[in-house]
């Protein structure tokens, strides 16, 4: 799972970020509010912990312009205002879920499954299909018409965004973050061995590489007989 933490502490916020990557969570952090509404405008995450008291743009603001623009990703407040207005005024706004600081990672961890698991339930399934393709996204496991296998987490985030977007080329950049965040220093050719191995999974034609470009998934290549193993 793709992660945005919005915190401006930033003691607080590196504890945070080894205690969610901990999970094996792929996990951003911003400290400003504009930043975040930008991020929020131009990437793909699947949860947003986000801090009320924020530099440049307040954190309600930053809720309510990401749900003006139709972005329905789950969001959980982090806040040390206590009052009941701002959780409701947060409720409203469209948040999913509110915390109030200081707060055990152990209850944020918690907050975090029952949001997902929501997510799963108001979108009916929890599983994404493409073609022949079934993922599981809180099992990770995929399938492969009677083949199954459970696939290790860097495969998962791979093959989540391109079931996500099926015959739209996912560049390099994209896929990267995917994995990574926006932290660098993966090896150079790290995302080509997890393709290579996805597509012993589901067939070589199914992910096609667009040369200086990225990878693009084809549903149309994936077959019942496409081992999964």
């Amino acid at each position: 799972m793709r992660i945005l933490l919005v915190e401006d502490d930033h003691l607080l916020a590196r504890t945070m970020l080894d205690m969610l990557r901990q999970d094996q969570n792929t996990v951003d952090w911003l400290d400003d509010g504009q930043q975040a509404l930008t991020a929020l405008n131009n990437e793909h995450f699947d949860l947003v912990i986000l801090d009320l008291t924020l530099p440049r743009l307040d954190g309600l603001d930053v809720l309510q312009g990401a749900r003006q623009a139709g972005n329905h990703t789950p969001v959980i407040i982090l806040t040390a205002r206590t009052e009941l207005n701002e959780k409701l005024t947060g409720l409203d706004a469209g948040a999913d879920d509110y915390l109030t600081k200081p707060f055990a990672m152990a209850e944020l961890k918690a907050r975090i499954r029952a949001v997902t698991r929501r997510g799963h339930s108001a979108s009916g399934d929890a599983e994404i299909r493409v073609g022949q393709l079934r993922l599981n996204t809180s099992s990770g496991q995929l399938m492969v018409g009677h083949e199954h296998a459970v696939l290790p987490r860097s495969e998962f985030q791979i093959l989540h965004y391109l079931m996500r977007h099926p015959g739209q080329v996912a560049t390099r950049r994209r896929l990267e973050e995917q994995l990574y965040g926006w932290d660098s220093g993966a090896e150079s050719n790290a995302l080509e061995v997890h393709i290579h191995h996805l597509r012993r999974r589901v067939g070589k034609a199914t992910i096609r590489t667009i040369r200086g470009v990225g990878y693009v998934l084809d549903p149309d290549a994936v077959t019942g007989d496409t081992p999964c193993h």
